[in-house]
């Protein structure tokens, strides 16, 4: 079987409920969140670029944060205003592409990721924006995430559309892995049904963090891993690259799944892992290389 490259990370890295879970509580004056986070995996979903324009000078400092890590990788979730609020123009695509350059001429651009609501379903306009928005963003690696079934099976060229595990609730998007351009981006947001449920009621709504994050509070099992796993690695002969993001963030959980799931996407092989989170799930500690803290 052929062993693609695989890229395992979480969405987002900066999450105050993950010390001491995963980042230790005791930090010098210069401990960096994301140095840590790039010992342990290759690539990270910026999770805040889709809240705020971030400033040039802050993806330089990430990357100064993980330049002892040849192989780390950003991939970038575009903003709100292209796919929920559907109001930009060209100071807003500038924005997006000047960090896109820096990550690009680093050589640490995965890709663009393109999130759309459960809401956007698959009819002729939303074809047409869709459209739209990917040529916005021509010559960069862009991954398109839908969550409508009526999605299903609908077949891209120029992009790679994202393979997502999520609640199945009412007209759902169901998991199945999904090969574009050699590539696949897997997208884990947990099975917390009745979370998900409040969350679709509430979407319109100005929701606190607390709120908004219910909805991913979900810890995979060993066993749902496993057959997560098996249906991966029924594409591996067709792709160069995966990329597999866990979103299920709170508390740490997408952390413990990440290293659970490189586990096993790895045939087992023993992995290093920090001591804090074989402390928070000793489920982990099998698979463990265990070193000293940073």
């Amino acid at each position: 079987m052929n062993t693609p490259k695989i890229f395992v990370g979480s969405a987002g890295w900066s999450y105050k409920d993950w010390m001491p879970n995963f980042y230790p509580r005791a930090q010098s004056k210069n401990f960096s969140w994301l140095h840590f986070y790039s010992n342990y995996f290759k690539v990270v979903e910026v999770n805040s670029s889709y809240y705020t324009y971030i400033s040039p000078n802050m993806v330089n400092n990430w990357l100064q944060q993980i330049e002892q890590e040849q192989e780390f990788l950003f991939t970038v979730k575009l903003h709100k205003d292209f796919t929920h609020k559907r109001y930009y123009g060209k100071n807003e695509i500038s924005a997006v592409k000047t960090n896109l350059d820096i990550l690009k001429e680093a050589e640490r651009f995965g890709g663009l990721l393109i999130q759309f609501p459960y809401s956007f379903q698959y009819t002729s306009s939303n074809v047409e924006y869709l459209q739209k928005i990917v040529h916005e963003f021509e010559g960069y690696n862009q991954f398109v995430e839908v969550r409508h079934k009526s999605w299903q099976h609908k077949n891209a060229k120029t992009v790679t559309m994202c393979t997502i595990d999520q609640p199945q609730i009412g007209e759902s998007y169901s998991f199945n892995p999904i090969i574009g351009n050699q590539t696949a981006y897997v997208r884990f947001h947990g099975r917390n049904v009745e979370a998900w449920k409040d969350s679709l009621n509430n979407f319109s709504k100005d929701l606190n963090y607390e709120t908004r994050s219910a909805r991913y509070e979900y810890l995979y099992s060993p066993g749902e891993l496993i057959e997560i796993d098996q249906k991966i690695k029924e594409i591996f002969d067709k792709v160069k690259k995966i990329f597999v993001i866990m979103n299920n963030h709170p508390h740490g959980d997408a952390i413990a799944n990440a290293f659970e799931l490189l586990y096993l996407l790895k045939e087992r092989t023993k992995i290093k892992i920090p001591p804090t989170i074989l402390t928070a799930y000793p489920r982990l500690k099998t698979m463990a290389e265990v070193e000293k803290l940073i």
